[in-house]
């Protein structure tokens, strides 16, 4: 299996900028706490699938001191600069891609997606130029790419129901190989808590 890098975007867990659609059923330190320990998890979950460095891409910049808890548990730091999701998630892949690693986009929303995921995940790029796991409201928990492309990422109407389905739409149309996993749960409105 060739090195895969995981980068994990995440948004600090502070409270108010957090979570926020959470906040009616938790409360802002209720949502930021949610956030943060759903953060440990992945950051745990990522280390433990073995599959090579894992970074932590985080907002705002990694040189704030609101990440110095997580320096520990990841083995790279890094800012995800301006611009929308698209332009932030475009930005890390093509700078992975470009050092020569394979990357495993992910969040920290999804109790679902574990180290078995992006073992598996990371193995399909052995096959496959591309491996998605959907979630069950539309967009994605996990995009795993062996080759870069900005189009994957330009455009998309982020966090609507339709993120998945547009962008296997572009990877297939980039003449791509893809495998799709079964979808997982993500955590980003109150319904979800459930």
């Amino acid at each position: 299996m060739t090195r895969s890098r995981i980068v994990v975007f995440a948004k600090a867990p502070v409270p108010g900028k957090v979570k926020t659609r959470l906040i009616p059923a938790l409360g802002a330190d209720g949502a930021a706490r949610l956030a943060a320990a759903m953060l440990e998890r992945t950051l745990a979950e990522a280390e433990a699938a073995g599959v090579g460095a894992v970074e932590l891409c985080g907002d705002p910049a990694p040189d704030d001191r609101l990440w110095d808890r997580y320096r520990g548990t990841t083995d790279l730091v890094a800012d995800q600069g301006p611009g929308d999701l698209g332009e932030r998630l475009a930005r890390a892949a093509g700078r992975v891609i470009g050092e020569g690693d394979r990357i495993l986009l992910i969040g920290s929303d999804s109790p679902d997606l574990d180290r078995n995921h992006l073992r598996t995940a990371a193995e399909a790029l052995d096959e496959f130029e591309a491996v998605i796991h959907p979630t069950l409201d539309g967009g994605y928990a996990l995009l795993g790419l062996s080759r870069f492309d900005p189009s994957l990422f330009s455009g998309i109407a982020w966090s609507t129901e339709t993120v998945a389905e547009a962008t296997v739409e572009r990877i297939r149309a980039l003449g791509w190989s893809v495998r799709i996993g079964r979808p997982l749960r993500d955590v980003d409105e109150p319904a979800d808590l459930l």
